[in-house]
């Protein structure tokens, strides 16, 4: 088996709000077809540092690459870089006047200007895929919250991204539909899809990412396989705040 490319490199990464620390010189390197989970608190950082990586919020130090290009570099167009990532966030921000089809559709039609017919078919086995291809004419409010989570999910993976970032995805569901949409994630890595998901599923996190970083106040506290870092975590911080979650 060939070696696996590094798809995405933060290199010593600083970011601050005003005076306040948030992510105090982060490094990671992420390969193909990776499944890495970001763990930790609130305000630890999981989701300024997928922000960062989105070029959503400017970095104050370091370097983020993208299969070795300096994304980071102010003289990087942005907006190139993002049609290059799939970004899935905790509130769905479906269009409510497009059908499920249409939306997944969207940017691979107006975007990268891809044939109708194309991107439906392309549209089509995403939702195949997460089992909503009987939901393709049917609107956004006509679907559950899971159900709209999952429809966010293939329009972030329908212009065929390097890279998808997930962001708490199962934060603003009901309990009872948190399982649908990791069943989902689950068969994206599954099927070699390249993913850096912020979670505060530690079951999934264990049982799903190929790597676990354990953020602790804007630092990597400690990272490694989920078995390693789940049953015989090496830092005393790490073992705190996973003991609530493994008791």
């Amino acid at each position: 088996m060939s070696a696996r490319e590094t798809v995405l490199q933060l290199r010593d990464i600083h970011k601050s709000f005003g005076d306040t620390p948030v992510l105090r010189g982060i490094d990671l390197t992420v390969t193909s077809h990776q499944v890495v989970a970001l763990i930790g608190a609130s305000g630890s950082g999981k989701s300024t540092l997928l922000r960062t990586i989105n070029l959503l919020e400017p970095i104050d130090d370091g370097q983020i690459l993208l299969r070795g290009e300096d994304i980071s570099d102010p003289r990087v167009k942005a907006d190139a870089v993002r049609a290059r990532i799939g970004v899935v966030f905790q509130a769905f921000n479906l269009f409510p006047h497009l059908t499920v089809l249409d939306n997944v559709t969207l940017a691979s039609r107006h975007v990268f200007r891809r044939a109708r017919a194309e991107a439906e078919a392309r549209g089509m086995e995403l939702l195949e895929q997460i089992g909503l291809a009987d939901k393709a004419t049917e609107y956004p409010d006509r679907l559950s919250g899971g159900q709209q989570q999952r429809t966010a999910i293939a329009r972030a993976l329908a212009t065929d991204p390097e890279l998808l970032l997930l962001d708490e995805v199962t934060s603003a569901l009901d309990p009872e539909l948190v399982g649908e949409v990791l069943d989902a994630v689950r068969q994206l890595g599954e099927s070699g899809t390249t993913i850096v998901m912020a979670t505060h599923e530690m079951a999934f996190a264990r049982d799903v990412a190929d790597h676990v970083v354990f953020l602790d106040r804007g630092v990597i506290e400690e990272e490694g396989p989920p078995a390693k870092l789940f049953w015989t975590p090496s830092s005393p911080r790490t073992r705190e705040f996973l003991a609530r979650f493994l008791a």
